[in-house]
C-alpha cells in the first residue's frame, strides 16, 4: 500500500522566510515556485539519496487550520551525525524538540521546531544504509 515518501508538506506563515531558511539549511534553492511573481503559496525543494521532495506551503491552505504549537507526525530524514544535524538545525533558528536518543543498536533520533512551528526530525538508521547500499549495486 504504501510504496514510498514522496513530499512532506512544512506550512509557514511567511513563505519567503522559509524559503531562506530551508535554502540555508539545505544547501539548495528551491526547484519549484508557485506562484512563479510574487509571494510564492508554494516552494518545493528536492533533497537528499532519493530526492524526496520537502514542500513549503502558505498558513493559509493548512487544511484543519495551524495550531500555536508543534505537534502531529514527526517525519526524521537521514542523516550521517543526529548531534551535528541538530545542532546546525540550532545554529540556523530552530529550538530543540527532543535530544539526540537511542532508539536501539544503529537507530538515534532527534527533533528541532524550525522558525515556522515545524518538527524537523533527524535520524541515523542503519536500514537507510543497507537499502541505499543494495540500491546502488542494482
Amino acid at each position: 500500500m504504501l510504496r514510498g515518501l514522496t513530499t512532506v508538506s512544512f506550512f509557514a506563515d511567511d513563505v519567503i522566510a522559509a524559503q531562506g531558511w530551508y535554502t540555508e539549511l539545505l544547501g539548495v534553492e528551491p526547484y519549484f515556485v508557485r506562484p512563479t511573481e510574487g509571494t510564492p503559496a508554494y516552494v518545493e525543494f528536492r533533497i537528499g539519496d532519493y530526492q524526496h521532495e520537502l514542500g513549503i506551503v502558505d498558513s493559509r491552505y493548512a487544511p484543519h487550520g495551524r495550531s500555536d504549537r508543534a505537534g502531529g507526525a514527526v517525519i526524521y530524514w537521514y542523516v550521517d551525525d543526529v548531534q551535528a544535524a541538530l545542532d546546525r538545525l540550532v545554529s540556523l533558528g530552530a529550538r530543540v524538540h527532543e535530544k539526540p536518543t537511542e532508539r536501539g543498536p544503529g537507530f538515534v533520533t532527534a527533533s528541532a521546531v524550525d522558525p515556522f512551528g515545524n518538527i524537523v526530525g533527524v535520524m541515523y538508521n542503519e536500514h537507510y544504509l543497507e537499502i541505499l547500499g543494495s540500491r546502488a549495486g542494482a
